[in-house]
């Protein structure tokens, strides 16, 4: 009888941010009192589990074939286990962690272990790829990983596997939870309703993978898994979709019939949830607790510029208050820098925070995503800060660095008003009061406020660094075609 074939599905950390407060500059000094703490400070935010599991490898790792054992490597808490015999190793890849994918790849395809490359990244960008990995997969794996594991056990892997069209949500694929250890992380109940975005916001690339289309489960399987995920692990639930009330039909059917369970739930929502009052309804009794609302930009040139067009501005305020006064404690999350956004845009931020009382206000720097539609008008108008040519420059970090200049404010300055309009938000005293006068979820609220009180802190400092290091403004050409 043969052995199975050994497959590890891998997930890499991002250089800094919720994945571990690191500096992008003090790190490499070993006695820099900033390292120790960051240092200190990364050991308890893994001890308090504000991690979840990668779902995109809970739903590949769930695909049960005939000799096939397939294990997943977080390596945001685990060293990659080379001392293990891998027939083959898949890693996720996003943008912002390519260089470190790929570096890991090379070494893995060194001592002889196939590499099967997928994710964003290598969905977008899969020629700059293709040195680095034996398979690539192009777009959403729920049918293609079956297909590579076939041709695993019949020894005829392809080099590239693609399909023509998204997978088909309505078909039962149970999700399962084996692969990971609970302890680890915040909760395991993740949960995933549908895919895709009807909207075009030019800073996003979720339309671009996943379609315009709403693609949907079937409402029985949800509730099934949840039903299932409950017995083992009976923590929070997060229902990982972009904007869990896009179809609010389907989400009012969905939450109806979760109810009965009693299962207590964040999720991801728009601020139209305010005036869909019954569905409203239907999440506080079902038993939401938080919701992240993107809310981006109060100023209507900045929306507009950006394509966000699915709320309006003046609307926003009172859908925010409506949400709260449900009992819904919300993330409110705001990007500074965009295109309509000037010196005097910080003031009206707190102005917001401070009349709609956002339980967790998160002030984001314009990140142009390569794939996107913001990168490539910035690159053409020669305002990206990396090197247009090397996507790879491209990283994830917790607003520690500029990677554009803005249109309407010298970088300096924008610096400047970013780091004190962050210093007034997030403080230890305010991360109590907000704590205490959420609406639900108090600990958690207040764990996020104190924990973002740090990682402002490390933002300013990294920037004024950045600012020291190297001049920036207009350090790149406009690419020239």
């Amino acid at each position: 009888m043969h052995s199975s074939k050994k497959v590890l599905l891998v997930f890499l950390p991002s250089e800094s941010g919720v994945d571990g407060a690191r500096s992008l500059y003090s790190e490499n000094d070993n006695i820099s009192i900033l390292s120790c703490f960051n240092y200190s400070l990364r050991t308890i935010i893994k001890q308090s589990q504000f991690a979840i599991p990668p779902l995109s490898l809970m739903i590949l790792s769930s695909i049960e074939m005939e000799g096939i054992e397939q294990s997943i490597c977080d390596m945001r808490f685990e060293e990659f286990p080379f001392q293990k015999s891998w027939d083959l190793v898949g890693i996720s890849v996003q943008t912002g962690m390519a260089k470190n994918a790929f570096a890991l790849a090379d070494t893995l395809r060194s001592l002889g272990i196939s590499v099967v490359l997928g994710g964003p990244h290598v969905t977008l960008f899969a020629e700059s790829c293709r040195p680095h990995a034996d398979v690539l997969v192009l777009g959403e794996a729920d049918d293609l990983w079956k297909k590579v594991l076939t041709d695993l056990t019949t020894g005829t892997l392809k080099h590239l596997y693609q399909s023509d069209s998204f997978p088909d949500l309505a078909l039962s694929r149970p999700v399962m939870k084996t692969s990971l250890r609970k302890n680890r992380y915040f909760t395991t109940n993740l949960i995933q309703t549908g895919r895709g975005c009807q909207h075009s916001c030019d800073f996003c690339n979720v339309h671009v993978l996943n379609g315009h289309s709403l693609r949907r489960r079937a409402i029985s399987d949800i509730v099934n898994e949840v039903v299932r995920f409950k017995m083992d692990d009976r923590r929070i639930f997060f229902f990982v979709d972009d904007s869990i009330n896009a179809d609010p039909i389907y989400a009012l059917d969905l939450f109806r019939q979760l109810t009965p369970l009693k299962i207590r739930w964040f999720g991801q929502a728009t601020t139209t949830l305010g005036q869909q009052h019954e569905l409203l309804e239907t999440f506080a009794r079902s038993g939401c607790q938080a919701l992240l609302v993107g809310i981006e930009s109060i100023e209507a040139t900045s929306r507009n510029a950006h394509k966000k067009n699915q709320n309006k501005a003046g609307e926003l305020s009172l859908a925010i208050k409506t949400i709260r006064n449900a009992g819904i404690s919300l993330y409110g999350s705001f990007i500074y820098g965009l295109d309509g956004d000037t010196l005097e845009t910080p003031a009206a931020i707190l102005d917001f925070i401070s009349d709609t009382r956002l339980d967790v206000p998160g002030i984001n720097i314009l990140r142009p995503i390569p794939g996107t539609r913001v990168f490539e008008r910035l690159r053409e108008e020669g305002r990206l800060l990396f090197d247009p040519l090397d996507i790879t420059a491209y990283r994830y970090t917790f607003g520690q660095e500029m990677l554009y200049s803005p249109k309407n404010i010298p970088l300096d300055a924008f610096i400047e008003s970013y780091s004190s309009l962050t210093r007034k938000i997030f403080t230890i005293k305010k991360s109590i009061a907000r704590g205490i006068e959420a609406p639900r979820s108090k600990p958690a609220v207040l764990l996020f406020n104190l924990f973002y009180t740090h990682l402002y802190n490390l933002s300013r400092h990294d920037l004024q660094q950045q600012l020291k290091r190297k001049p920036m403004e207009k350090t790149i050409l406009p690419y020239d075609e």
